[in-house]
């Protein structure tokens, strides 16, 4: 890829703004409640930019579009999930959440349940979250800069990148993240919200038809003019119906006619020549008409799968750690409420942009269903529509929205996991929550390295299965239901953590493979989540000799309206004790 320099511009002017930002509100982080919760003084507003600015990651301004470009209406379920999730956190977790007084999910549990045991299982879980949502992010930023310079100097950038976010979060903690990831969420808004409408109206302006033709034909997308394609992944291609091609890397090399029905297999490197007027092939279980691109999949494995994306994102959300360690900040239950509403409007106007860009990906860059590099189409598809250097120019707005959602989001992940990491596993000192995010960033970018590369949505959506299926139980019985466990939480959590990281086990060895998959090991959160809440339940039950004594005083503290001053917020860091009863094993 050729050096894009507006583009490198742009994203060296969102570091240096981040830093700056970063190191300016630093300078008042001195206390526990600094680092962790922002002193509980973060007001509704700023609160529900920073949350979207975290929670809006690579993965949402990369994979949103690239699976539409790919899969059309089926795609739209992960912008919808992800956004409805935060409904379903407003109804159920936020305000009694806040009123738990807790400084982190581990807090809250031993609150709750009193178990020191429980509360280093989760956070061990939510290093393991951390260093999952990790890798996509790190994944997404290598791919955005391999579309703006050459590729020998990707990975040294990516390792400056990890670098400045992680010095970041070690200077000021969550009141420092806060300011930097609020200014972010408006830098990645505009930064899509800008290029949509202009990329929109040069759409109109050639009379509604892109380059590839247009999205209401019967037939697959066409190449216009004679076209090399690199393979950028080991894939499996298709075509629509009868197609040449000229593999160019085979022996012999020359011309063969691609026909439906037959899977071609293709290795990373390979180069392919399509003539003009030609179809595009896709990578299997891709939609390669138009029409069916149009259209939900009917299939029954895809109508599960959807099951499974939206039950993971639903519950996935109330689950993750660095999300509701903002809900912390909040002054009081009313504030966490109002601040979730506020969340919900900014992620629908967000995930608007995305979407269109995906819609005009498949028009204008059709070539990335071969490729196999379809997350890579909102940095490709404005120079496709706009040569030259005003091109050049959209693609440097879009990279630094790229670069933004990956501070933000990597920024909230580091402090809420590398807090608990030295809080519960650690002796919880400063030094130690430097220790924890240097192991935590170095470990998820080694990973990232090491791994093929995958969907950065489908990634990102295992993280979600796996915060739907241990935390989501956890919290929601723990919130709502007086007979939980120590126990319970336990087995249940082992239960459906284990059934998680057994599916990406096997979807990582699928990959390395690159053998298919059943849907339930693509995203197994339909069964994993019904399974953990089930056990947990069960196992509560069986063990019914174990509620904490003081349940009742916890209950009322959680759901007691805030004006008659239940609410606790304990002055000291690490533990919430309620009522001061003893720690069980």
């Amino acid at each position: 890829m050729q050096l894009n320099p507006w583009a490198l511009a742009s994203v060296a002017l969102v570091m240096v703004a981040t830093s700056y930002l970063g190191r300016r509100t630093s300078q008042s982080a001195r206390e526990t409640d600094d680092f962790l919760v922002a002193r509980r003084m973060v007001r509704s507003r700023r609160n529900a930019s920073a949350i979207s600015g975290e929670y809006l990651c690579v993965a949402s301004f990369l994979g949103v579009a690239g699976m539409v470009l790919k899969d059309g209406a089926d795609a739209l379920w992960y912008p919808i999930g992800f956004t409805v999730g935060f409904l379903a956190l407003c109804i159920f977790v936020a305000a009694p959440l806040r009123r738990s007084g807790a400084y982190t999910i581990p807090d809250f549990v031993e609150a709750r349940l009193g178990s020191a045991g429980l509360r280093r299982l989760s956070t061990g879980f939510v290093a393991i979250l951390a260093l999952i949502y990790l890798v996509p992010q790190l994944q997404g930023v290598g791919l955005a800069l391999s579309a703006i310079m050459p590729e020998p100097w990707v990975l040294w950038a990516v390792v400056i990148v990890v670098v400045l976010a992680a010095a970041n979060v070690v200077t000021g903690g969550l009141r420092s993240a806060t300011l930097v990831q609020a200014f972010q969420h408006w830098i990645k808004l505009f930064a899509l919200a800008i290029p949509a409408f202009v990329l929109c109206s040069v759409f109109l302006g050639s009379g509604g038809m892109g380059s590839a033709g247009g999205l209401g034909d019967e037939a697959p997308p066409e190449f216009t003019e004679e076209t090399t394609v690199t393979v950028g992944v080991d894939t499996v291609l298709r075509v629509e119906e009868p197609t040449l091609v000229h593999e160019l890397d085979a022996e012999p090399p020359g011309p063969r006619m691609w026909v439906p029905g037959i899977d071609y297999s293709v290795r990373e490197g390979d180069r392919l020549l399509f003539p003009a007027s030609s179809s595009v092939p896709t990578v299997r279980d891709t939609e390669g008409d138009n029409a069916s691109w149009l259209r939900p999949s009917g299939d029954a494995d895809e109508v599960w799968w959807t099951y499974s994306v939206l039950v993971a994102t639903f519950f996935g959300t109330m689950g993750l750690p660095h999300v509701l360690a903002r809900f912390y900040t909040n002054p009081d239950g009313r504030a966490a409420r109002r601040t979730t509403v506020q969340v919900l409007l900014l992620l629908g106007l967000f995930y608007l942009f995305p979407v269109l860009l995906g819609v005009l990906s498949r028009l204008y860059v059709p070539e990335l269903l071969v490729t196999g590099a379809s997350d890579a189409a909102v940095l490709l598809v404005p120079t496709a529509m706009l040569p030259g250097v005003v091109g050049q120019l959209v693609v440097a707005v879009l990279a630094a929205g790229v670069f933004a959602a990956f501070v933000s989001t990597s920024s909230g992940l580091l402090v809420s996991a590398a807090g608990m990491v030295a809080t519960d596993l650690m002796w919880n000192k400063r030094r130690d929550f430097v220790v924890a995010v240097v192991v935590i960033s170095g470990a998820a970018l080694g990973i990232a390295v090491a791994l093929p590369f995958d969907d950065l949505i489908h990634t990102v959506g295992l993280a979600f299965a796996l915060a739907a299926s241990t935390f989501c139980p956890l919290l929601l019985l723990g919130i709502w239901w007086r007979r939980l466990t120590w126990v319970g939480a336990v087995v249940g959590m082992l239960v459906g953590g284990a059934g998680v990281l057994t599916a990406v086990g096997f979807h990582i060895a699928s990959r390395v493979n690159g053998e298919s998959v059943p849907w339930f090991v693509s995203q197994p959160a339909l069964l994993t989540v019904p399974v953990a809440l089930l056990t947990t339940v069960i196992a509560s039950l069986a063990t019914a000799r174990r509620i904490p004594e003081d349940v009742d005083v916890v209950m009322l503290q959680l759901h007691a309206p805030d004006r008659l001053g239940f609410m606790r917020d304990p002055s000291g860091a690490g533990t919430t004790h309620v009522s001061g009863r003893p720690r069980r094993p």
